[in-house]
């Protein structure tokens, strides 16, 4: 890994810029309509940071750059210390970009308590960027259960008829594995005499199976991975579909980070070729990842509601990214990379059309659906892009970044790669069904005859979503030659070490 880079304060404003916001919604009495629009100012100006960041980011090895440390608990020698590597800074692109357009859409329709609502946003922006930045293991999780404030309210305050059941489950499951990963980084951080990343990395990480399965529950809740994902149905449900999306796009993929960057890096022998407790785990986990991976999309196949197949095809979605992460090569984490970053884009997108037609046929169920692409061109047009992207045809970012996973997955066992490869049959099925029940068929019973087009505000929030997939499908490489590269080499039990 290539020295840390000067990087001055722009990550610190990505992480504090969002904070501020929420504190100037909660204290200034702002007007209904003018407090959406502050919010959104606020995450217009965190993309252009972002932007900035990404402009001077000195893509050359592995390289993290970063900010000066900041003295937090000098005895415990825990810091503020946070700054980006190759892979996370388009992580964090993607969650500025996707907690934006939810933003837009909350303001476009009309949010009820739009102070509490919007400074809420914000704070989970905050809070999902600093996990993505943060260096030092008592921060990563003080940002990692921040996320859970935001996300109670949202879904508790905001969400449909069964949000009290949602919630509970949700904050359930997710202080459940918050609570083990707590204990994991206490031992973890005494035991290295540092709770900073780097440091730990540099003293070899660590061999403990019990302070890797610590993490591993956290990761598995949030992400979710099969059999751990209870909370899922209901959560993406009840949900807001803006907050909906955002679980699905952004939050789950802070998990799959955690699994990247700290399970395989400080658990995985970096510099040491040794054996690991990743190492050992690999095969449970991948195969946990790819029952996921099949059940997630039979219950795709299968679920009655738009919400439901986007919510099921995420579980299946999440479980291939984890395919990719453990196949610890450079074709699966740079296949995993950009799927993360496909699938928040094309999951968030999804989640906004699915509440657009539930506005305008107050139901999302596929059996009273049907006919949206008559008179409806936009509409039409919006989803079959994204759904065609998300089928992973072959010239899409989608396609590109699976076949990067199936490649690197089969270096380990070609069983794993027609899994994969099965599964995908099974994902165009389950998007083909619901691209059908929507646009297509007979006009279903809920849908009115003056149902509206895309409007220009809707065509605003959900196009740059679907531009940036038709980016990345065009030059899939801008991610993967600058996520990893080639400074990975061959490691004891099929692990990857990192070339000093």
């Amino acid at each position: 890994m290539t020295p840390p880079h000067a990087y001055g304060w722009i990550t610190d404003v990505l992480v504090l810029l969002p904070l501020l916001g929420a504190l100037v919604l909660w204290i200034v009495p702002w007007p209904r309509r003018v407090a959406g629009v502050v919010a959104l100012l606020f995450s217009i100006a965190e993309i252009g940071f972002w932007i900035a960041a990404l402009y001077d980011f000195p893509f050359q090895g592995l390289t993290i750059a970063e900010t000066s440390r900041l003295t937090w608990f000098k005895d415990l020698g825990v810091s503020w210390h946070v700054g980006f590597l190759n892979f996370s800074i388009w992580l964090a692109g993607l969650a500025v970009v996707v907690m934006a357009a939810a933003i837009a859409y909350a303001l476009w329709v009309g949010r009820e308590r739009p102070r509490a609502y919007f400074g809420s946003m914000l704070l989970l922006t905050g809070a999902i960027v600093g996990v993505f930045a943060a260096q030092d293991l008592l921060l990563f999780y003080v940002f990692w259960e921040a996320m859970l404030i935001p996300l109670y309210l949202l879904v508790g305050v905001w969400g449909g008829p069964g949000r009290s059941t949602a919630t509970l489950k949700f904050v359930i499951y997710t202080m459940a594995g918050s609570l083990l990963m707590l204990a994991s980084i206490i031992v973890l951080g005494l035991e290295k005499g540092t709770f900073d990343i780097l440091e730990i990395l540099g003293k070899g990480g660590s061999s403990s199976l019990w302070l890797f399965l610590g993490f591993a529950a956290a990761f598995a809740v949030k992400a979710p991975l099969f059999p751990l994902h209870g909370w899922l149905p209901d959560a993406y449900r009840e949900a807001p579909a803006e907050v909906a999306g955002v679980l699905s796009g952004v939050v789950s993929k802070a998990a799959t980070y955690g699994f990247l960057y700290i399970g395989l890096f400080i658990f995985g022998a970096i510099n040491t070729g040794k054996s690991s407790p990743a190492g050992d785990l690999r095969t449970p986990i991948l195969v946990l990842s790819a029952v996921g991976l099949v059940y997630g999309s039979l219950l795709a196949f299968r679920a009655p509601d738009v919400r439901g197949v986007v919510a099921y095809s995420s579980l299946a979605q999440v479980s291939l990214i984890t395919i990719g992460i453990f196949a610890t090569n450079v074709s699966g984490f740079n296949g995993a990379v950009l799927q993360m970053v496909n699938h928040g884009l094309i999951s968030a997108t999804l989640f906004l059309l699915a509440g657009i037609v539930e506005r305008r046929t107050e139901t999302g169920q596929l059996d009273r659906l049907g006919g949206l692409a008559r008179g409806r061109p936009a509409l039409a047009t919006v989803l079959m892009a994204t759904g065609i992207i998300a089928l992973a045809v072959p010239g899409s970012s989608a396609f590109a970044a699976e076949f990067l996973i199936l490649a690197g997955i089969f270096t380990y066992g070609w069983g794993w790669a027609v899994v994969g490869a099965i599964a995908i049959v099974l994902a165009a099925m389950y998007m083909l069904r619901l691209i059908s029940a929507v646009l297509h068929r007979d006009v279903g019973p809920a849908v009115p005859a003056g149902a509206r087009d895309l409007r220009f505000g809707e065509l605003a929030i959900v196009v740059p979503l679907v531009a940036c997939l038709l980016a990345l499908s065009v030059w899939p490489a801008g991610i993967t030659d600058r996520a990893f590269g080639k400074n990975l080499r061959q490691g004891q039990n099929g692990l990857q070490v990192l070339v000093r």
